[in-house]
């Protein structure tokens, strides 16, 4: 029987890498695009951990670039479902840089990916199990959540201004 819920800690995952001289630009700097591909990665197996099916990638929110990661870094990017809707999912990533020398870490982006679960026969949207969150901290991801998709709704056209209902307290308040 496929659960109808599971624990945030269940799925968290955490990869690592180590910046080459082909993943920089000219400033030895890690290019954007390829941390980009790395955090969705990391992003679609924590999805994938969760529901235990297929994900695609249908946005990515509140990316910043913070610090820049340097040729010889080690690249650590961790992940964990902040909150499950229906079918869709929002995962936070962490991104953490070492220095392969000196160990000094320090974190250096972040961002937030919505993926939605396929069914693997139909290719269409499936219903995921509620994510249900392990700390005080995930219990606030997990609150401040649903006022992230209300803004992606919005911008994206899905719902009109007069449906926003969680983001218009906000701004009122």
């Amino acid at each position: 029987m496929y659960p109808t819920t599971k624990r945030v800690s269940e799925s968290i995952t955490e990869m690592t890498e180590l910046v080459f001289p082909n993943d920089t630009n000219l400033l030895g700097n890690l290019m954007g695009g390829n941390l980009m591909r790395l955090m969705d990665i990391a992003s679609g197996i924590c999805a994938s951990r969760h529901c235990e099916s297929s994900v695609v990638t249908v946005s990515v929110d509140h990316l910043t670039f913070q610090e820049p990661i340097k040729l010889g870094d080690i690249v650590t990017i961790k992940a964990k479902v902040s909150r499950t809707f229906t079918t869709s999912m929002e995962i936070f990533i962490e991104v953490f840089t070492t220095h392969i020398k000196t160990s000094e870490r320090r974190k250096s982006n972040q961002a937030y990916f919505t993926f939605v679960a396929l069914d693997d026969r139909t290719m269409k949207p499936k219903i995921i199990p509620q994510a249900i969150p392990d700390t005080e901290e995930e219990k606030k991801a997990w609150e401040d959540a649903a006022i992230r998709r209300e803004f992606r709704l919005l911008q994206s056209g899905k719902i009109k201004p007069s449906e926003a209902k969680l983001s218009k307290d906000l701004l009122n308040s």
